[in-house]
């Protein structure tokens, strides 16, 4: 199925929107049931949503459901678990003294992307591509500074610190993911791009749903209980999940995994300018810069195509 050169953009931009309002859902469900249950949520009623979007797509392209190329199951999987491995680090380094570090550093996902996709998948990026994915870097970085008087001091002085190390990590780890999946949805030899991305959706969210649900029975069933007793608050938020990671893989079918997840960012802004609103802060300086940074990034990504 041929596609336009540029619908990888309102496909990225849905995918945002559609993240940003499962944070919204799970905020709640974190509360009740912690981080890992309410992960286990966007997997576990995610999942029926995402078989019935691999229908839909079936039915609206009117193929048969395509057959997996060479790889695609080694590719599915590094993508499933390295995002589950990146929550984890994530969250191991949100227990650090210096937590707000490894957060930051855990936001250099986007330039870890393009080099693990150009290593693995051969996607190449221009210069301009790599400047832009850079100026979002740093935006990003600015934007939760592990300093707020000295963003960019304590981004230098503490990288080899075990909270920078973590977060590190977990960027890697976001990173092999989008790789993965990615390179789940090229593996396709004759499939649309609807349906490779449809079909990864589907498998990875099982491999998901069964590696940490199985952890979490084995390991904590208590949570695994709470997680199917707030069925009903559950489904909203299964349902954008799926809706969001549609988004995500069918954006990755398209085009470079750097670029996607650049354009992503694009939600960072909204959220922050919302959030301001609400509650009538100002911004400091280094916020502002970190904001021009990313509007600078995701111009350039997309009016350089």
């Amino acid at each position: 199925m041929a596609h336009p050169d540029w619908l990888w953009i309102p496909i990225t931009l849905w995918a945002a929107l559609a993240q940003t309002l499962r944070n919204a859902a799970q905020r709640g469900l974190t509360a009740r049931l912690g981080t890992l249950g309410a992960t286990l949520v966007r997997f576990l009623y995610g999942l029926p949503f995402a078989l019935l979007w691999l229908w839909a797509v079936l039915a609206f392209t009117g193929e048969a459901l395509p057959a997996p190329g060479a790889g695609f199951a080694a590719w599915v999987a590094l993508g499933a678990l390295a995002q589950i491995a990146a929550t984890a680090l994530l969250l191991r380094a949100m227990e650090e003294r210096n937590f707000a570090l490894g957060i930051a550093y855990s936001k250099t996902e986007i330039f870890q992307v393009a080099l693990f996709a150009f290593v693995a998948l051969g996607d190449r990026l221009g210069v301009a591509a790599l400047l832009a994915i850079a100026c979002a870097t740093v935006g990003v970085l600015l934007l939760s500074p592990a300093d707020k008087d000295r963003p960019l001091r304590a981004l230098l002085a503490g990288w080899t610190g075990r909270p920078a190390l973590l977060g590190l990590a977990s960027g890697a780890g976001f990173a092999f993911a989008a790789v993965g999946f990615r390179g789940a949805a090229l593996s396709f030899e004759h499939a649309s791009y609807l349906g490779a991305a449809a079909l990864t959706l589907g498998a990875a969210l099982a491999l998901q749903t069964a590696v940490l649900g199985g952890w979490l029975l084995a390991r904590q069933p208590g949570v695994v209980r709470g997680v199917l007793r707030e069925w009903r608050p559950s489904l909203f938020a299964g349902f954008m999940g799926a809706a969001a990671s549609a988004g995500w893989f069918t954006a990755f079918a398209i085009e470079a995994a750097a670029n996607v997840r650049t354009l992503g960012l694009v939600e960072l802004p909204f959220v922050y300018l919302i959030s301001l609103k609400i509650f009538r802060e100002r911004l400091s300086a280094a916020e502002l810069a970190g904001m021009a940074l990313i509007a600078v990034g995701i111009a350039g990504i997309t009016l350089g195509r």
